[in-house]
């Protein structure tokens, strides 16, 4: 009975133990800062270049030094302190889907200015960077309505005439419709990308098909325009002059995957209506 007792005594039920909650390390924290301006600034369409100065900018502020290795999916950083090297922390954090956020960067960048004129400190530089985080992306429906509208002003200025227009405007709402709506639905981006461009393609096809347009070929080439993926284009390219190669490569070959992933769209529904003067 007396043994049956004891191991009833020590159920956790039964435990009280005062545990001492201790604060993270200093440079624990500057690291965990910098790293998540770091991410942040990549997953929003920043080339490493522009990274690396901005945390570097904030990173004098604080009194530390920083090395930093950048890849497509994660960014590796060891932050020491000046005025103890020995004092330092490396973490890694893997990114999440790439993106543009022009928004995001801009206020980033502004902040990182601010924090060397004004001096800030670490709550205030943390407190302002949770505030762009939640910067908020233009409206869904808003970005529809004026990126087909952009496409369709792209099929007049290449030669197209207000018909062709119109099925570049239909085509290219559509296609958006349905890559923003697979992309909510955590498709796999580029299934998204082909499905995108085959429905673009396939309205556009009808004004093809039929020679509704003066030139219905150009609502062809310039509806599915809103998929070229330029932001990752130019920064492989920026990433390959400064120095950062890998990268550079990795988002070169992203790219041109998604191009690939565009002409397979293209190519379905041209071959579906038969089209063989594209």
């Amino acid at each position: 009975m007396q043994r049956i007792e004891y191991f009833v005594n020590l159920h956790p039920e039964n435990i009280t133990m005062d545990i001492e909650l201790t604060d993270k390390p200093l440079i624990e924290k500057y690291n965990e800062l910098l790293l998540d301006i770091g991410s942040t600034l990549m997953i929003s369409g920043a080339n490493c270049g522009r990274i690396d100065r901005n945390i570097k900018r904030i990173a004098d502020v604080l009194g530390v030094e920083i090395e930093s290795f950048f890849s497509f999916n994660g960014i590796i950083l060891t932050t020491k302190m000046r005025s103890n090297p020995s004092e330092k922390a490396t973490h890694y954090k893997r990114l999440s889907s790439h993106g543009v956020h022009f928004g995001v960067l801009t206020e980033t960048s502004l902040l990182s200015w601010r924090a060397v004129s004004d001096g800030l400190g670490y709550d205030e530089i943390q407190q302002e960077f949770e505030e762009i985080k939640k910067i908020k992306h233009h409206n869904r429906y808003q970005t529809l309505i004026l990126v087909s509208f952009a496409c369709a002003s792209l099929c007049i200025l290449s030669g197209g005439n207000y018909i062709d227009a119109a099925f570049s405007l239909v085509g290219s709402f559509l296609g958006l419709f349905v890559r923003q709506e697979m992309v909510k639905k955590k498709f796999n981006l580029m299934i998204a990308i082909i499905l995108a461009s085959f429905v673009t393609c396939f309205i556009c096809s009808f004004n093809v098909y039929f020679g509704l347009g003066a030139v219905p070929e150009k609502a062809l080439a310039t509806g599915v325009l809103y998929l070229i993926p330029g932001v990752p284009l130019v920064n492989g390219v920026i990433d390959f002059i400064e120095g950062y190669v890998t990268t550079g490569i990795a988002r070169g070959f992203h790219a041109g995957f998604i191009l690939l992933c565009i002409a397979v769209g293209m190519a379905i529904s041209i071959l579906i209506f038969g089209i063989n003067n594209f």
